[in-house]
This record gives C-alpha cells, sequence and structure tokens, in this order.
C-alpha cells in the first residue's frame, strides 16, 4: 500500500540539496550523484541558473522562491536537471512551477522587488530624429482618445534588431531600440512599434491557470486597426 502521507512528510523535510540530489538519482540512475550546493540568492527576478564546475553541481536559486513547497522546488529541479543533461521535462512539473509563479501573491511580490532591485536604463524620449514623447501623445490624442497615462519613455542602450521596444510595468516604462533613432528610417515603423507597446498598456497580461496571455483576443484586435498595418510590418521586415 502507497503511503501518501508518508511521501508528503518526506519530500516535505528535504533540503534542497536532498531534493536535488532525488532528482538526479531519477535522471540518471547509473551515474553517482556529485555533491551539490544550492544558494537561494537576491536576483530581481525569478531566474534559476545550473551549473557543473569542477565535479560540483551549483544551483542559483532567486529568493522569491526560498518560501516556495517543496513539490515546486522539485519541479524546478527537474527542470534545471532536465535542461543541464539535454533529459525529457514531464509537462507536470512544467505546469506546477507555471502555476505557482502565475499565483497572484507570488506575481505581487515578484513585481515588488524587480521595482526595488531592478535597474532600469532610461534616456530620455528626445533621440537624434524622433522625439518619443511627441510620438506617444500623438498615439495617444488618435487612437486612446488621450486616455493613456503616459509611461516613462526612452530609448534602447544599443540599436537592438530582435528587441524593438518593449513595455516594462514593473518599472512602467516603454523602451523603444535605438535602432529606429535614424534619417533613413521611416516614422511609420517607429509609430506602430510604439502603438504596439502602447496596447501593453491599455491591455495588461493575462493570468489564468498556469497560463500567461501577453497578446490577448482584445489585443489582437486592437492591433488589427493600426492604419497601414501591413505596410508597417513589412518596413520592420526590411529594418
Amino acid at each position: 500500500m502507497l503511503d501518501i502521507q508518508g511521501l508528503q512528510s518526506s519530500l516535505f523535510f528535504e533540503s534542497p540539496e536532498e531534493i536535488y540530489a532525488r532528482v538526479f538519482r531519477e535522471l540518471k540512475p547509473r551515474t553517482a550523484a556529485p555533491e551539490i550546493r544550492v544558494e537561494f540568492c537576491r536576483f530581481a527576478n525569478a531566474d534559476s541558473f545550473i551549473a557543473l564546475k569542477d565535479g560540483r553541481l551549483e544551483i542559483r536559486i532567486s529568493d522569491l522562491l526560498a518560501g516556495a513547497p517543496a513539490p515546486v522546488l522539485e519541479a524546478l529541479a527537474h527542470i534545471l536537471l532536465g535542461k543541464l543533461y539535454r533529459k525529457p521535462i514531464a509537462r507536470i512539473y512544467a505546469h506546477r512551477y507555471r502555476l505557482y509563479l502565475n499565483r497572484r501573491d507570488v506575481r505581487r511580490q515578484a513585481h515588488l522587488v524587480k521595482q526595488i532591485r531592478g535597474r532600469k536604463f532610461l534616456s530620455g524620449p528626445k533621440g537624434e530624429h524622433f522625439d518619443l514623447e511627441e510620438i506617444f501623445e500623438r498615439l495617444n490624442t488618435e487612437y486612446f482618445d488621450g486616455l493613456l497615462g503616459r509611461p516613462q519613455l526612452g530609448w534602447s542602450r544599443g540599436a537592438s534588431r530582435s528587441m524593438l521596444g518593449h513595455f516594462d510595468p514593473s518599472h512602467n516604462a516603454i523602451i523603444i531600440s535605438r535602432i529606429f533613432d535614424r534619417s533613413a528610417v521611416k516614422a511609420l515603423a517607429l509609430e506602430y512599434v510604439m502603438y504596439h507597446e502602447m496596447l501593453h498598456l491599455r491591455f495588461p497580461v493575462d493570468h489564468t491557470g498556469a497560463r500567461r496571455r501577453v497578446h490577448t483576443k482584445e489585443f489582437r484586435e486592437a492591433e488589427k486597426k493600426f492604419p497601414s498595418l501591413k505596410e508597417a510590418k513589412d518596413l520592420l521586415k526590411r529594418l
């Protein structure tokens, strides 16, 4: 007969190192478990890292997870060790971990920690060729009836081609890639990226269960209302 309560109690009283050693044996039963060190660190996000150095497994986990239930730490152990040793990760562990991070209290704590610890580079809205504040206010009037509160606006440090823009809710900031601040760039491309990030301000991320939807149905429908949408996307592809 399987003693469920006994299993739960055993899991509850395991140290983080013991959890990782047990999961390691499950993934690599023919290999002796190395020395394991687990450290909770003051990260700005719920980040976790794992590395094998000099025969020792070193795991660094955000202290946001220091008080997480043992089954959540077990799920994270499966995820990190699975990635390190290229082993398939059972969906139940990814689901359990996402479900915990999606809890309202955990999201609220992560939001506050990012505000306090996270550093945000803000160059200011005025570039050499474009003024982000002017663009925001014009789009706000045209498409949002002027009802959006203006967040902090700034250009990225570098001219990124992979991240053209992003809205950071923790710092209430819209950052636009400096690749747009050039005379050769058509204003339509920049305006579309700004409009897209303003939609993130208008339609917050939807958290339901273990799901995290950044682009909701309402977001997508509003995005389609941007004039010359196809032309703007074509400009971005050529960019």
